[in-house]
């Protein structure tokens, strides 16, 4: 493989890591076997810290793909807490409120589903990545400054419920949805929907374009998996470490 030409790494995120923290441990080790200072690199997608799942790598020539391969449609799988809310609306912050659950029934959450299929109004999260006047949104919260983020029209292209625990009031979806759609806002808007509450309390990206999970690199067996590979250096020379 020549990554300073460019190719594509599949990782599959860990939990509490940031996109950039992943990119840069493969970065670092990558940088190291292949014989420059800092090979070239990007992701195709920022997932959420406490999100797992399908991180695309792009190194060398093949960071040129990113803005294309951020267009694909991409698909999750989400467990929603009923009936409280976060400030960012998951688990990164403890519960600031809690609202009545009596009413939810399975055949409300249908109902409740349709209205977020196809083109919607999705208001992003404070808690994110999104810029204001060149500015994190999360980086303003965390120094106490207010936050006010315009709706932006993002598509759903499929919800389906996979599993609801009435008694803990635990709603388990798969989203299909294009770029740009923030599943922790679309957690927020189906609890308020519901006439209640709802937050994520686990998320993961389970396909990317044609990329799927399975297709995926956990990041501990990252070394060991480019241990494995025959590698081109930075002059173009066949690189075969431990023969």
């Amino acid at each position: 493989m020549n990554f300073t030409e460019g190719a594509f790494i599949y990782i599959n995120k860990p939990y509490r890591m940031t996109s950039f923290g992943a990119l840069a441990f493969v970065r670092t080790r990558l940088s190291r076997r292949i014989g420059v200072r800092r090979v070239k690199i990007g992701h195709a997608g920022t997932l959420d810290p406490l999100a797992t799942g399908v991180l695309i790598l792009c190194t060398g020539k093949k960071t040129k793909d990113i803005e294309r391969l951020q267009q694909h449609i991409k698909e999750y799988t989400a467990t929603l807490q009923l009936g409280a809310t976060t400030p960012s609306y998951d688990m990164e912050h403890e519960v600031n409120a809690h609202y009545s659950t009596d009413h939810i029934s399975r055949e409300l959450i249908d109902r409740v589903l349709t209205r977020f299929v196809g083109d919607i109004e999705q208001v992003p999260p404070s808690y994110s990545a999104c810029k204001i006047n060149g500015d994190r949104a999360y980086d303003l919260k965390r120094k106490g400054q207010a936050v006010e983020l315009k709706p932006k029209t993002v598509h759903v292209d499929e919800i389906e419920v996979t599993g609801f625990d009435t008694e803990k009031m635990l709603l388990s979806l798969r989203v299909v949805c294009g770029k740009g759609t923030y599943i922790r806002s679309l957690a927020r808007d189906i609890g308020r929907a519901l006439g209640s509450g709802a937050y994520l309390t686990a998320l993961c990206r389970t396909q990317s374009g044609d990329v799927r999970i399975e297709d995926c690199i956990k990041l501990d067996d990252f070394p060991a998996w480019l241990e494995q590979q025959e590698v081109e250096d930075a002059i173009g020379k066949s690189k075969i470490e431990n023969q």
